[in-house]
């Protein structure tokens, strides 16, 4: 593997393997040439956020041939997602307008997938009550599924990535927001001359005060920390916290992308989508349980040994 990818990944600590050996390396050439003409990062989330509509409007129909066009899609979505934020990475072009936006991209991604397969269920009948149809349970589910688990489940796996990465490579080489300063930042800006970007900052900050309240034991570790150190935190201290983070990174992975991608496309394909829901519901809710209990306990007992 070349140091020119390598440099384009966030860390090893982060990376997913099916991302180290397939995601990265297509996003690195798709950057290369993105980079060749000039383009800014943000048009290519921009343009993730069509192919990834356009996946789900696929995902409507029952053909084979709509379903593998959407799962191409989908994929070629993905690959834009991973260049965009090696292209920030290279060019040194990370702002806080990108990092939303790349985040509003996987949303309209997966509203748009949710909302296809409830038009294309809500007239079927219900595996194992074929007398009753699916009607405006199977938009209940979706809704429960994607706005409650889904959200959260992204949300949090975000969130541990990016504090993974603030004691691996400190302040700069993470993305670790907070809620005060994004309200900070709303609040400096006017309706009149920064409506966009001000509607942006309102959701974010929703974003990050989500996070925050999952997190209660890590915000007081962190507090103490910066009271303490800043910050400089002390290199034994980064030691200690990676070394109980790295393995819930794994957790915080599979809470994200592919390991969801590759269920929806399996129950897609099985002509049954209605089951991605329940894993969502399910699977995928136990390993959000769980990696948050492990990074809460690893806070509080970091805090004890303070």
């Amino acid at each position: 593997m070349s140091e020119k990818l390598q440099s384009t990944f966030k860390s090893q600590d982060t990376e997913e393997w099916l991302d180290i050996h397939f995601t990265r390396p297509i996003g690195y050439l798709w950057a290369r040439l993105f980079m060749h003409f000039d383009v800014h990062p943000n048009v290519v989330t921009i343009l993730s956020i069509f192919l990834g509509a356009a996946a789900g409007v696929c995902f409507y129909f029952e053909s084979y041939a709509y379903t593998v066009a959407g799962i191409l899609l989908l994929m070629w979505a993905n690959f834009y997602d991973s260049c965009d934020g090696q292209m920030a990475r290279i060019t040194g072009k990370k702002t806080l307008w990108g990092r939303i936006l790349d985040g509003f991209a996987g949303d309209v991604w997966f509203f748009t997938i949710y909302a296809a397969i409830c038009l294309r269920l809500q007239d079927d009948a219900i595996p194992f009550l074929p007398q009753y149809e699916w009607g405006i349970w199977i938009w209940a589910l979706a809704a429960l599924s994607g706005l409650v688990c889904h959200a959260k489940q992204c949300q949090l796996a975000d969130y541990y990535r990016n504090i993974h990465l603030y004691f691996l490579k400190g302040k700069q080489g993470s993305e670790l927001d907070n809620s005060r300063k994004v309200k900070a930042d709303y609040d400096a800006l006017t309706w009149r001359n920064d409506f966009v970007y001000k509607v942006f900052l309102f959701f974010y900050r929703r974003y990050t005060s989500a996070q925050e309240g999952m997190t209660p034991a890590f915000q007081q570790f962190k507090q103490q920390l910066e009271a303490r150190y800043g910050n400089d935190l002390p290199q034994t201290m980064r030691d200690d916290f990676r070394k109980g983070s790295l393995p819930l990174m794994k957790w915080a992975n599979i809470l994200t992308f592919n390991t969801r991608a590759i269920v929806l496309y399996l129950s897609l394909l099985a002509l049954q989508p209605w089951v991605y829901f329940i894993f969502e519901l399910t699977v995928m809710n136990v390993l959000w349980w769980y990696m948050r209990s492990k990074h809460e306990a690893l806070c509080k007992r970091l805090m004890r040994a303070f």
